[in-house]
């Protein structure tokens, strides 16, 4: 496949952290939501304690199943203060990608960061993605030299995402979106749903 179609077909969202990604990810799948098209993936909401974050949680976006990615409690492979944890990441998360392969029209994953890069059954659920063309949106990131990280990025269209642009740029991913989707996943065939 065409590099052009390849891009047309996956989209990422990076940005610095608090720069608003998962907002704008989030925005999207509203956008896309509203014209008829399902997602599914994973989503990673943070975990807050007397209005302090003490983790991730991982939510499969078709099921609603939730688990924890990561906590300040956990013994797993750390990430700055967080103990990643292994059993739900790979079980909800690779799980999750999976169906949305074959149950939604497109995958969101918010996101592929270096607490889910600690699974291999998440990686390679990543790849089953980006091998099978299936249209993606996915938060990546912004500094992670991680070769699934460069690999999701270099097949995509990849939107930064800052304090001036993001009000704006739902609409111009879910615009994006929209062309591959309603063309049933061919950049190359518009047509109306």
């Amino acid at each position: 496949m065409p590099l052009e179609e390849v891009h047309g077909m996956r989209f990422s969202i990076t940005g610095k952290p608090g720069s608003g990604k998962t907002t704008v990810a989030m925005r999207v799948r509203d956008i896309l939501s509203n014209h008829g098209f399902s997602a599914g993936g994973i989503i990673c909401p943070e975990i807050r304690l007397s209005g302090r974050r003490v983790g991730f949680e991982i939510v499969d976006l078709l099921t609603g199943e939730k688990g924890i990615l990561a906590h300040t409690s956990i013994s797993g492979p750390k990430v700055g203060k967080y103990g990643v944890n292994l059993r739900d990441l790979s079980k909800i998360g690779h799980n999750a990608i999976l169906r949305a392969i074959r149950e939604a029209d497109y995958v969101l994953i918010d996101e592929i960061a270096p607490m889910e890069l600690k699974s291999e059954k998440f990686i390679r659920a990543v790849e089953e993605v980006l091998d099978r063309g299936k249209p993606l949106l996915a938060v990546v990131h912004m500094r992670s030299k991680h070769p699934l990280v460069e690999r999701v990025k270099t097949l995509s269209k990849t939107y930064i995402v800052d304090e001036k642009n993001r009000g704006k740029l739902p609409d111009e991913i879910a615009r994006e979106m929209l062309g591959v989707l309603k063309s049933g996943g061919n950049p190359n065939e518009r047509q109306e749903r």
